[in-house]
């Protein structure tokens, strides 16, 4: 029998991800999909993509009804106002915003800026990267969402974090080079065409968020991320600029990467000699849930350059909730997330 899933705030660009994984799921039934605006809509209105593949409307989330899995597409804030709701809804939640990605409140407070509505509820969400939790999401009733730059971020420092190579005294410093999708459906300054069009811009050169993701996770303090936004729709690029500790060398950060990305089944290893595909780059994840990772070592000193690409939109939203739905509910984990991407694109 197919689980029996909602999704709360499907007309965004991570809903409608969502939406799009699910209908193609194998062991899934979407039964509703809520908007606010566009209630009684065809769900091709917003999601054009999707024309003849679904008969869904959106309807408001005062006609929601109990189901087996409710995911959470909401905007940073509002389904922690709800939760207890939600709650009563479904036995499972997958929440895709940063309502319950940080554990400590005062760390929700300080990153962004006001109170957690429901902090009594943090510690039931498993924080949602497969990659680091997976054993805690096959029993888990709540995951949280991932930040995408903290996602990318976290996959290119892990296998240094897990091998026990890194210099401590020494900072770690993440260029994140992100995409437009990344702000959402909504309309800002900064998305109108003419100026986005053609610009560099660094919109967060210190104190990002998602920075906050990175440390808890990794269990690392002195930890800088910068994020700047560049032509592109979908994609994250973190370049992450280490010190590891004296001696190291090309095969020890091959055997700590493989180690830790090995039987990773949306992890690949990309580190070529020759072609133009040497190094990850997210254009050609459009789409995918894969996260591809690589490394360089500066010979002459002890710095090492790790780089991890992902589609914002999957890897850093959309496709690490399937991923996780898939652990919590018994499915192969790999479950209606195998489309590989798209070369050329």
């Amino acid at each position: 029998m197919a689980i029996r899933v909602s999704i709360v705030g499907a007309s965004g660009y991570a809903g409608g991800e969502l939406l799009r994984l699910l209908l193609f799921h194998p062991g899934v039934e979407v039964v509703q999909v809520t908007s606010e605006s566009h209630a009684g809509e065809y769900v091709h209105q917003q999601h054009p993509n999707l024309r003849k593949r679904t008969a869904l409307q959106f309807v408001s989330q005062q006609a929601l009804q109990a189901c087996d899995v409710l995911f959470l597409a909401l905007p940073h804030g509002e389904g922690q106002k709800k939760i207890d709701t939600y709650f009563s809804l479904a036995p499972r939640l997958v929440d895709l915003s940063a309502d319950y990605r940080l554990k400590d409140p005062a760390q929700y407070k300080k990153w962004y800026g006001h109170e957690h509505e429901a902090p009594q509820h943090l510690g039931r969400f498993v924080y949602g990267l497969p990659e680091l939790h997976r054993e805690a999401m096959k029993t888990a009733e709540a995951v949280s969402g991932v930040g995408c730059n903290a996602t990318a971020s976290i996959l290119a420092l892990l296998p240094l974090v897990r091998a026990g190579l890194l210099d401590l005294t020494q900072p770690v410093v993440v260029d994140v080079k992100t995409g437009s999708s990344e702000s959402g459906a909504s309309v800002n300054p900064g998305s109108h065409h003419p100026e986005k069009s053609r610009a560099i811009r660094t919109y967060a050169a210190t104190g990002h968020r998602h920075t906050a993701e990175v440390m808890q996770e990794l269990g690392l303090t002195n930890v800088h991320l910068t994020m700047t936004a560049v032509e592109l729709v979908r994609g994250v690029l973190a370049t992450a600029h280490v010190f590891v500790r004296a001696g190291v060398t090309d095969k020890e950060l091959w055997k700590a990467f493989r180690a830790a990305y090995g039987t990773e089944p949306f992890v690949r290893i990309v580190k070529d000699r020759t072609g133009i595909h040497r190094v990850p780059d997210p254009k050609i994840l459009s789409g995918s849930n894969y996260a591809d990772v690589g490394f360089e070592i500066d010979a002459e000193g002890r710095r090492v350059v790790a780089l991890a690409a992902i589609d914002n939109l999957m890897k850093g939203a959309a496709g690490s909730a399937v991923q996780a739905f898939n652990l919590m509910c018994g499915f192969e984990e790999t479950a209606g997330l195998e489309f590989p991407g798209l070369h050329p694109i």
